[in-house]
């Protein structure tokens, strides 16, 4: 770089395209470096000098990409079934995201995924609506396990979609409109009580993530999506909460009680009055296999 810039002080101009052929061919080490190649080559940009075989290295000229590399990545992920690939690409990509901030302009990849992932947010919902249908059929327990099987998998490789997606979209601070679609689920809702626990309490993850991040502040849904999430789903993750706690590793039960006491909080105080009262009933019933509330019935 020193010689670089000694020639482009001087005007020596065969030099700084030599200078330039070497930084196009030699690998560049960190992002430190990185930026300091980009940074002193994109002043020469105006100055008739070739410099895009170097800026090709870090962004591209081709416009009206459909995708980005995220997205595409995104896309592939959803539609695998191979655990390990699926969980190590999954941790690849949330990183990239919450890095994505950090990098200069230049390498910044474009928020364009917002509308793609939304998109497979709905597929999956629809994906996993028909699967509940299948499986809450009368017939369904009847048939046998090899036909079971591929659609009880299928519903939790469904499930684990959304919460990653959902993951996604906290990340970029985009959530709110996911918390509107699983609120208006309803008939996913009814649907849930008629499927054995094993097969449904993916599902409850769900709701109990949301929860988590409103009490949290991460998503803002409305008033009217507030009330309808809690309408919706919180009687199925109380139905689920037993297995959850003792068959779902990732299951936080801390932090999920504490969502669904903030979250209901957040609502005018009827509503919260009402929504509590109906706890107690259910708590003095089951005891431990049912959220345990005490700390928002207190409040």
């Amino acid at each position: 770089m020193y010689i670089f810039d000694v020639a482009e002080f001087l005007g020596f101009s065969s030099c700084v395209q030599s200078c330039l052929e070497y930084l196009e061919a030699v690998p560049w080490v960190g992002d430190e470096e990185e930026e300091k190649v980009v940074s002193t080559v994109l002043q020469l940009q105006g100055e008739g000098i070739g410099v895009n075989p170097v800026l090709k290295r870090v962004s591209s000229d081709v416009s009206n990409v459909p995708k980005d590399t995220l997205s595409h990545i995104i896309e592939l992920v959803l539609k695998s079934n191979e655990e390990k690939g699926r969980r190590e690409m999954k941790s690849i990509v949330l990183k990239l995201l919450r890095e994505n901030n950090s990098l200069p302009s230049y390498a910044r990849s474009t928020d364009t995924c917002n509308d793609m992932i939304y998109r497979s947010c709905r597929s999956c919902l629809d994906s996993l609506l028909s699967l509940f249908k299948q499986a809450a059929e009368s017939t369904f327990a009847e048939k046998p396990s090899n036909e079971r099987d591929p659609v009880v998998k299928h519903i939790a490789l469904e499930a684990d979609n959304l919460s990653w997606l959902l993951d996604i979209l906290v990340d970029k601070q985009g959530a709110d409109e996911f918390a509107l679609l699983w609120a208006n689920q309803q008939e996913l809702a009814v649907l849930h009580e008629k499927l054995p626990i094993v097969s449904r309490y993916h599902v409850s993850c769900i709701s109990g993530r949301l929860f988590v991040c409103i009490g949290r502040g991460e998503l803002l849904p409305s008033k009217e999506t507030r009330q309808l999430l809690l309408q919706t789903w919180l009687q199925p993750l109380m139905n689920d909460y037993n297995w959850l706690q003792h068959g779902c590793r990732s299951f936080d039960r801390k932090l999920v009680e504490e969502g669904i006491g903030r979250t209901i909080l957040t609502l005018p105080l009827e509503d919260q009055q009402s929504i509590l009262l109906s706890w107690v009933g259910s708590f003095l019933k089951t005891g431990d296999s049912c959220p345990n509330l005490q700390r928002a019935f207190e409040v």
